[in-house]
């Protein structure tokens, strides 16, 4: 059977989609590049925002109106099974992976299965398919400690069930092994890891840092509160030779107002404190913070609030998203702001980044540089110790190459380089 996986979402659904990729292609399926070719597709879903949601329904529309046989895995088959256009579907729920193949088996046969045991969690060492061959995503836990308001995802992942660190270190040695130089580790809230079996985010990190081989570490999200209590510990890390120097701290809103709303817990004084802390101990640090625009009852002061903490703080990325309500989340049944007062304000806080970023303290920066992705045309893009995107347009390059660079030029979410000869 010729298999396309098509994913959405987040770094955790790319290597759900790996982990599916390298159980089907070992039962003696095929994994096809395009949904062209395939006979059968399977959709793995998210459910943190409406419009991925949205565009998988579409998408899962148009592919049985092309005779496609179609599976449904990831968050949304998890969070909503019920739904009307999934009766038909054979879905697999997220900690039920390790069964895409009887799914697969199923609609092949025209039959349905329903794969939601939520008890089930063999996630680790199982057959995988790196879709970047430099790169290999681990997860280090499912699910959250948190009760944030606006989040469905938790609907779909459940409470924190973190994995054994004996096995992430096993996989993790198995990529070095096989030629991944960086390798991600993923979850809700890596700040979390651990709390649930007697283990802690810093004590893992311990471990990996020790692998022999030529290969950096680049550290998932952390929200905010857990990564104020080991922030010591975290510095200890980003100063380590074989991590990125960057890290993911949500704030989520700059009122304090809002994010009691939200139920995140943390103050926006106590995130500025820790974003302050890490540039003075990591110089250079890249930090990487989300915004949620026009949360139900967020005020022009608390939007206010949001646009001096981003001018103080002159986060150099930012993900920023329109609230948008999600079926059975508490912020759902909150007052809603007027859909164009959002996107007012998300325009407002996009010229704004626009205006306190450029990247161009970065020009004439010199040092090494890990190429691990295709760019445009025939240029390449790698990252370096900071996890800063360089794109270089000459020839003899390839995926893996440790490249001795000089930074020339910037943009607000790129910078481009050359080698130095």
């Amino acid at each position: 059977m010729r298999i396309f996986i098509k994913t959405y979402g987040c770094t955790l659904n790319q290597s759900d989609s790996e982990l599916m990729s390298g159980l089907l292609e070992l039962a003696g399926h095929e994994i096809v590049l395009s949904e062209k070719e395939s006979e059968l597709v399977v959709f793995n879903t998210c459910t943190v925002k409406d419009s991925p949601e949205k565009r998988f329904y579409s998408d899962l529309s148009k592919a049985r109106k092309a005779g496609k046989r179609v599976v449904v895995a990831g968050c949304v088959s998890q969070a909503d099974p019920s739904n009307e256009a999934l009766r038909d579907v054979s879905i697999v729920g997220v900690r039920n992976l390790e069964l895409i193949t009887e799914a697969v088996d199923a609609a092949t046969s025209g039959g349905v299965v329903k794969l939601l045991d939520f008890q089930k969690n063999k996630r680790l060492g199982l057959p995988r398919i790196r879709k970047n061959p430099v790169v290999e995503i681990i997860p280090i836990s499912a699910g959250c400690l948190g009760e944030c308001t606006f989040c469905k995802t938790r609907l779909a992942r459940g409470s924190l069930y973190s994995y054994q660190i004996a096995d992430i270190k096993s996989q993790m040695e198995e990529a070095i092994a096989g030629g991944a130089k960086e390798v991600w580790l993923t979850s809700q809230d890596a700040g979390a890891y651990g709390k649930d079996i007697g283990r802690s985010l810093p004590g893992l990190l311990d471990e990996l840092v020790e692998i022999s081989g030529d290969y950096r570490i680049r550290l998932g999200m952390i929200n905010p509160n857990h990564a104020q209590e080991m922030a010591g510990e975290l510095i200890r890390f980003l100063k380590h030779p074989k991590a990125f120097k960057f890290i993911h701290l949500p704030v989520q809103s700059g009122s304090d107002h809002v994010l009691k709303m939200m139920k995140r817990k943390y103050s926006a004084h106590e995130f500025s404190c820790l974003v302050n802390k890490l540039r003075v101990e990591v110089p250079g640090v890249t930090v990487v913070t989300d915004i949620i625009c026009g949360f139900p009852e967020e005020t022009l002061e608390d939007h206010e609030t949001t646009k001096r903490l981003l001018r103080e703080l002159k986060i150099p990325v930012l993900n920023l998203t329109k609230f948008y309500p999600r079926k059975g989340t508490p912020a759902a049944s909150m007052k809603l702001i007027p859909t164009k007062e959002v996107k007012r304000r998300s325009l407002d806080l996009v010229e704004l980044q626009k205006s306190l970023v450029d990247n161009k303290e970065w020009i004439g920066w010199e040092g090494l540089v890990l190429i691990d992705e295709n760019g445009k045309g025939k240029s390449m893009v790698g990252r370096n110790d900071y996890y800063k995107p360089v794109a270089f347009e000459e020839a003899g390059l390839s995926l893996g190459m440790r490249v001795d660079a000089r930074i020339t030029n910037s943009e607000q979410h790129f910078l481009t380089g050359r080698r130095r000869s």
